[in-house]
């Protein structure tokens, strides 16, 4: 009986833990997004490609999976990671035209473990990013996605999607 007392105990320890845990994660994704919203805001007003139409663009690379508008050494940039075959790369859209500028291989450090985690996610679905930043938008009237990333959460494929409108930002996670 003492045996069962105590592994009710841990187990009860560990879901808490866990639950923090995702708090805290959602906390930070939430400091961070504001952050970013700050420094895209104004950056995003010369963007004429959307992050769907970004996807697009780099679906000639290879399959997308994930986007982001981000600001890189002042100038903004729309930046796809692509997988083809056992491929990563990443993929920058001109974010006036929609025209591929730049495409490189993946080939190591954090961006490859980023790669390869939401390579994980996105085979545990058909849905596309597309889709699932279409679903974001049309919920949240007024709101523009930033940024989308899969990853696997208990087991369950799904993304996060940053939104934007204005200087205000929302994070949303989407089932894939």
């Amino acid at each position: 009986m003492r045996h069962r007392l105590t592994i009710l105990l841990v187990l009860t320890l560990a879901s808490v833990v866990a639950a923090q845990e995702r708090e805290g994660h959602e906390k930070a994704e939430a400091e961070e997004g504001a952050r970013t919203a700050q420094a895209l805001a104004p950056a995003l007003k010369q963007a004429k490609v959307s992050l769907v139409g970004g996807l697009q663009a780099a679906e000639k690379e290879g399959r997308p999976i994930s986007a982001k508008f981000e600001v890189e050494e002042g100038k903004l940039q729309l930046s796809v990671y692509t997988m083809k075959t056992d491929k990563f790369s990443e993929v920058v859209v001109d974010h006036q035209t929609g025209k591929i500028s730049k495409s490189e291989p993946i080939t190591g450090g954090n961006d490859l473990a980023a790669a390869r985690k939401q390579a994980d996610a996105m085979a545990k679905t058909k849905q596309s990013l597309r889709d699932v930043i279409s679903r974001a938008e049309k919920a949240n009237p007024g709101y523009h996605a930033v940024s989308v990333y899969p990853e696997l959460e208990d087991g369950k494929a799904q993304a996060d999607v940053m939104l934007l409108k204005g200087s205000t930002s929302k994070s949303v996670e989407e089932p894939l």
